[in-house]
């Protein structure tokens, strides 16, 4: 029972002019019989005897129960372990609970077990009995219309804008215990909304936010769901967050389902004199750390990642001196067609490189994640591709002659209204074919939107352009969706070549992707082949074109040429 439900409820009676539902569960005759007809005028009444009978009662009318009456000696167990279990659940803890008892020891223990009021036996005048239901019915109502407020409507956990206020709540009367900050989001959510759908995505969300209830009712703390699929936690400091991250992935996952995989990032025992979004976000960097490990499910975040995290300001900072100062540097990998009597040069990839005039050379595995997750790497892309064509167009006015290069086209260039005229800009003002210049667009990029994204790229084929799916084979995309893609050419995921390589692997997963490329009537390009042995293996499995150390690294483009030198000979 969500918290919808439970408001839909209220309105609902009142709309209808049905009265409001209390449950009697009571085993002696004759007390059940003096509140039902005290009450009777005011509420419909429904009567359980046993505590089993009440909990089947409980959980059929558990959207418009608006009140309990419990008596604590029922035949089959104690009254107080079925309000311990009713307080216990997320969603049938809202429903308010009079404890019925003659034992007036019993009393504190109800209502710090979770009952909202009392009534002693011999039972009170009726207008004390109708007084103390009104008045629990009525606080409930009331929670209920703060809660419709403060909850997240689909998992019950609070909603971004109240968490704060009740952290910095927690903060107040916890000052000085060690507190954690998580982040706790799923791995490839958007896959999975594409492949099963909202309905099955949002039970899967329900079911975390059910556990993370859960969690923080056993050890204290609170959470929300900040966004989408991304929670947030704020807990006493612990230890066991891997635990913790297994629990809610078998919880997500379900007992039939394929397995969700989840992934926590903790900023350990916080800085409170920080404000409250920058514990979070440090929590975030540690989750975004491990992205793309489906073997890793948490990260702590450390002095090592804050000296990363300053690393990576100083670098943006840079950026827009490095464009135009053109720090940014355009390397060429060849690509070989190696199908005939011997490789033969067919084309090449652009890959840029920072020479920062500071730190020498900054890798691309540090900048391009960067650039990618702030937009800049719009710009820097536009940058390779004019810097590509205006070099395909020197090679063809020197040498006579060029060889197509692939360039990457980024999801984020996707969302450009002008990518298309800009692409087709480059081509008629350095007077290139549609052949000359490659679009390299990864399989993730296809599955984010794929509509919009197929629709986008068939437009720029219909233009000339040849189109590279790059890392195919990672794990994103259905065979089925991929024969309706507009591609021309697969390049191999480099994952592959590692792992069909590696001492324990073998090359029968390179068979498939080879067969599946046939299929499909497409070349196949591998990346990251690095020796001989390597290269007439995928020769022999049908790999129409690699590239990798074996023939070269990236180099500048003056290196390059030699390849085409050579090619002349």
């Amino acid at each position: 029972m969500t918290d919808r439900k439970r408001m839909h409820s209220i309105p609902d009676l009142e709309a209808k002019g049905r009265k409001r539902l209390v449950l009697i569960v009571e085993d002696d005759f004759v007390n059940r019989e003096i509140l039902k007809i005290n009450m009777q005028q005011e509420y419909e009444i429904i009567c359980a005897e046993t505590g089993c009978e009440a909990r089947e009662k409980i959980h059929a009318h558990s959207d418009t129960l608006s009140l309990i009456l419990l008596d604590l000696n029922l035949p089959d167990l104690n009254g107080l372990d079925l309000l311990r279990e009713l307080k216990q659940d997320m969603d049938l803890s809202k429903i308010p609970v009079i404890v019925l008892t003659a034992d007036t020891e019993s009393e504190v223990e109800s209502l710090t077990s979770g009952a909202s009021d009392f009534i002693p036996k011999p039972y009170p005048r009726q207008e004390i009995i109708m007084a103390r239901a009104r008045r629990c019915i009525e606080l409930s109502e009331n929670r209920d219309l703060i809660r419709w407020t403060e909850r997240d409507h689909l998992t019950g956990l609070f909603n971004r804008d109240y968490f704060d206020r009740y952290a910095e709540q927690y903060d107040h009367y916890h000052r000085n215990d060690p507190t954690d900050a998580l982040v706790l989001d799923i791995s490839h959510f958007r896959m999975m909304n594409e492949r099963f759908g909202k309905a099955y995505c949002d039970e899967v969300l329900r079911r975390i936010g059910a556990e993370l209830f859960t969690f923080v009712k056993e050890n204290g703390g609170i959470a929300c769901r900040w966004e989408a699929d991304t929670f947030q936690i704020y807990c006493p400091h612990r230890e066991d967050y891997p635990a913790l991250a297994a629990r809610v992935a078998a919880a997500a996952s379900g007992p039939d389902e394929g397995r969700v995989h989840i992934r926590i990032g903790v900023n350990p025992n916080v800085d409170k004199s920080g404000d409250m979004e920058r514990r979070f976000d440090r929590a975030k960097s540690a989750a975004d750390m491990i992205r793309s490990s489906l073997t890793e499910s948490v990260a702590y975040y450390n002095d090592d990642l804050r000296q990363k995290e300053l690393d990576a300001g100083q670098l943006l900072d840079d950026f827009r001196g490095a464009l135009a100062e053109e720090q940014f540097l355009v390397y060429y990998q060849p690509k070989y067609n190696i199908q005939g009597p011997k490789p033969v040069l067919c084309g090449a990839e652009a890959l840029v490189r920072w020479k920062h005039p500071e730190r020498g050379m900054v890798s691309p595995g540090t900048f391009i994640p960067l650039f990618e997750h702030n937009g800049l790497i719009r710009e820097l892309d536009n940058y390779v591709w004019r810097k590509a064509a205006l070099q395909i167009r020197r090679w063809k006015d020197q040498l006579g002659c060029s060889v197509p290069v692939s360039v990457n086209v980024s999801r984020i260039d996707m969302l450009d209204p002008d990518l298309t005229e800009t692409l087709c800009g480059l081509i008629k003002d350095n007077r290139l074919d549609f052949s000359d210049l490659h679009l390299e667009i990864t399989e993730s990029a296809y599955t984010e939107d794929s509509k919009q994204i197929k629709d986008i790229v068939a437009g720029l084929r219909n233009q000339g352009f040849k189109i590279e799916m790059d890392d195919f084979g990672s794990g994103y995309s259905s065979l089925n969706m991929i024969i309706t893609l507009p591609i021309d050419l697969l390049k191999l995921d480099m994952g592959f070549i590692r792992s069909a390589f590696s001492e324990s692997g073998d090359t029968g997963m390179l068979k498939i992707m080879m067969d599946i490329a046939h299929h499909l009537s497409v070349p196949m390009i591998a990346e990251g082949v690095e020796t001989k042995e390597q290269m007439l293996t995928l020769k022999d499995l049908g790999c129409d074109i690699v590239q990798g150390y074996y023939f070269s690294k990236p180099v500048p483009a003056e290196e390059f040429e030699e390849f085409m030198r050579q090619e002349e000979k």
